[in-house]
């Protein structure tokens, strides 16, 4: 993990189960001044908001809230709260650690498209079916506090699960895309993961289709059926990602970045960045800084 300098909170060890749900409101007027930096956390996000429209910064990009709506936060992504806004509503927020118990937990959290960012993120307008999560909202608080028995944890999973099967039928009925199930899509869910665990030091796709026992051909023949583009395109995007995140939310200078980011020398990092966005790193700081 970068030592980067972007704080990131974890789940309350504890708290047994792993999963809470807690008032917007109240969770800004507390904690306002750490969650209107830029921070990630080691849990997913399920924000349902009241009547309100603040303006949610998901990596850079401005996420625009209407009110009843549904905003998926992935585990990790680094973001902040709007300090200009009121946000109404509830959020939602476990653990692969309450969710994950099989290999098919993980897989079916991974096929979630409001969760994979593949394809961005963006509010989920709830409509007439806003009353539906309520309700749903409604019985996981419930039961959250009533007497542990052993029972308990399979019934909240159970509600949760339903939760996230309701808001990928809206989103899908809101025109979202839909990702078509098979090996292409398996492949690109565990390259996307792998990815996201190892990019700090490994940067060529050969060494990922060994570690996945796929070859380059296969791999990209994958992840362009499923997302248009290569292998080698999502490395850069995803070094380039956590390079935006370091020059933006921290004051780490170029050599610390570039050496936390895998690279021999500042000046390969400088080269590289500025041959995917034609800027250099401190021509990015200076336009996109948040401090």
């Amino acid at each position: 993990m970068v030592n980067s300098g972007i704080q990131k909170y974890l789940f309350n060890k504890n708290h047994s189960l792993q999963i809470e749900i807690v008032d917007l409101a109240a969770l800004t007027k507390t904690y306002g001044a750490l969650l209107y930096t830029p921070h990630r956390t080691n849990f997913y996000h399920i924000f349902l908001f009241d009547r309100c429209s603040p303006k949610h910064i998901v990596d850079f990009q401005p996420v625009k809230i209407l009110p009843y709506s549904l905003l998926f936060i992935n585990k990790d992504n680094v973001h902040l709260f709007d300090r200009s806004s009121f946000y109404a509503g509830r959020g939602l927020i476990f653990t692969d650690d309450f969710f994950c118990i099989t290999q098919d937990d993980k897989r079916f959290l991974r096929s979630i498209t409001a969760y994979n960012d593949l394809f961005g993120t963006a509010a989920i307008p709830l409509g007439k079916q806003y009353a539906a999560f309520v309700s749903l909202f409604d019985q996981i608080d419930f039961e959250l506090h009533l007497p542990a028995d052993q029972n308990q944890h399979r019934i909240i999973k159970n509600m949760l699960h339903n939760v996230l099967l309701l808001a990928e039928r809206q989103k899908r009925s809101r025109g979202g895309k839909e990702l078509p199930k098979g090996t292409d899509l398996e492949y690109t869910m565990l390259f996307k993961d792998l990815l996201d665990e190892r990019f700090l030091t490994l940067k060529k796709v050969s060494e990922y289709s060994v570690l996945l026992h796929l070859s380059e051909k296969r791999l990209t023949h994958a992840t362009i059926t499923m997302l248009g583009t290569t292998p080698k395109q999502m490395i850069d995007e995803r070094v380039l990602l956590e390079s935006k995140r370091l020059l933006s939310h921290t004051s780490n200078s170029i050599k610390e970045i570039s050496f936390s980011l895998g690279f021999d020398e500042p000046s390969n990092f400088i080269k590289y960045f500025r041959k995917h966005t034609q800027q250099t790193p401190v021509e990015f700081r200076q336009i996109y800084s948040l401090q």
